[in-house]
């Protein structure tokens, strides 16, 4: 069993974590912004669903197999960064209805996006695997089954910032849909960002 005060602890730790604004809340916000509320919660349960993979590659121990691999550490990687440009460069030249607004996205599409930018995003696998285990205690119980633990205590946190993030950006959205032609840039300056410093991250 994991102590109280070990997991008051980590959720303090989380707190100020999750609080911070980071990739996925820009993200989030992006998507928020161009397409409404409704995106930006889709993109925030997408996310966390990504969240949901990377725990179980910790406590599985795959997180740690894939830092110690140049091979597929770059794998990972490279696929993250293409991906994030992908969606810039769609979001600056894809398809406008009337006014220039982006056309919208179906939301299960919105959905597995935020999927799939959380799970191939190697930071967060490498966040995983320098945060949870400094609160496992071998003392406590199965290393694997705290991480688990540790894990989705981070994810509920943060899925409740992500989904402040997503309301927030989905109403200031709405006010903004007369310039919604100009909310396309900002999207898709996020993402090719998001790609540049995905581009930089390396293994320690």
């Amino acid at each position: 069993m994991i102590p109280p005060t070990t997991f008051a602890l980590f959720v303090t730790a989380s707190l100020a974590l999750v609080l911070i604004p980071g990739p996925n809340h820009l993200y989030i916000v992006a998507r928020g912004l161009a397409q409404g509320r409704a995106a930006g919660l889709a993109s925030a349960l997408g996310v966390e669903v990504g969240t949901l993979a990377h725990i179980t590659a910790a406590a599985a121990g795959l997180s740690y197999v894939i830092s110690r691999s140049a091979t597929l550490f770059a794998v990972v990687k490279w696929a993250g960064v293409a991906y994030l440009v992908y969606l810039g460069l769609r979001a600056l030249t894809g398809k406008r209805e009337r006014g220039g607004a982006p056309a919208p996205q179906p939301l299960a599409k919105v959905f597995l996006e935020g999927v799939l930018v959380n799970m191939l995003n190697p930071k967060v696998a490498l966040f995983f695997l320098a945060f949870l285990p400094q609160f496992v205690d071998p003392a406590a119980g199965s290393p694997a089954l705290q991480v688990v633990l540790f894990g989705l205590t981070l994810l509920l946190l943060g899925l409740v910032s992500d989904i402040v993030y997503a309301c927030a950006a989905g109403t200031l959205g709405h006010r903004l849909t007369t310039r919604a032609g100009d909310l396309r840039y900002v999207s898709g300056v996020v993402y090719l960002g998001m790609g540049l410093a995905a581009a930089f991250t390396g293994r320690k």
